[in-house]
């Protein structure tokens, strides 16, 4: 058994310690939208928050996130995180999603890059670029998504 912080809720959930977080989180706990991409942490799409950290949950094994907290695209999503609201909102103005599949774990590295400036800060596209690296989107919308990061980043300025 392992005890597991999700979202601001406590959950205990009967899985291995090495059980990546992403399998956890889908299949025990029911929270889909989280996806899988490639197994190896090398997309993005399973993108998650651990103590406010962007992570790849796919790679990550639950016994990491013991005493700490998972934070998913359901919480971010739901508008009650500023930060997260913002980037939502530029997402849908900008029209970053094509297929959406990597979109969460987009929003979340967003999210997390957002957070980590110091209050009222414009990133440089660099800054940007640099942050949202570690995310593949299919479709190629790359300009959209920098677009919507800088707009969030105004937005929350």
């Amino acid at each position: 058994m392992v005890q597991l912080v999700v979202n601001g809720r406590e959950h205990t959930v009967d899985v291995d310690p090495a059980t990546p977080i992403l399998w956890a989180l889908r299949d025990t706990l029911g929270m889909t939208g989280t996806k899988f991409g490639c197994g190896a942490a090398l997309c993005g799409a399973c993108t998650v928050h651990l103590d406010g950290e962007a992570i790849r949950s796919c790679s990550t094994p639950v016994s990491e996130a013991e005493g700490r907290k998972i934070t998913t695209i359901e919480a971010v999503a739901e508008g009650a995180d500023g930060i997260g609201a913002a980037v939502h909102a530029a997402w849908v103005k900008h029209d970053v999603a094509q297929c959406g599949y990597c979109q969460s774990g987009q929003i979340m590295s967003a999210t997390a890059f957002l957070r980590s400036l110091p209050g009222g800060t414009q990133p440089a596209v660099a800054d940007i670029d640099a942050a949202m690296s570690g995310n593949i989107c299919r479709c190629g919308t790359y300009a959209r998504i920098r677009a919507a990061v800088a707009d969030a980043a105004s937005t929350l300025a």
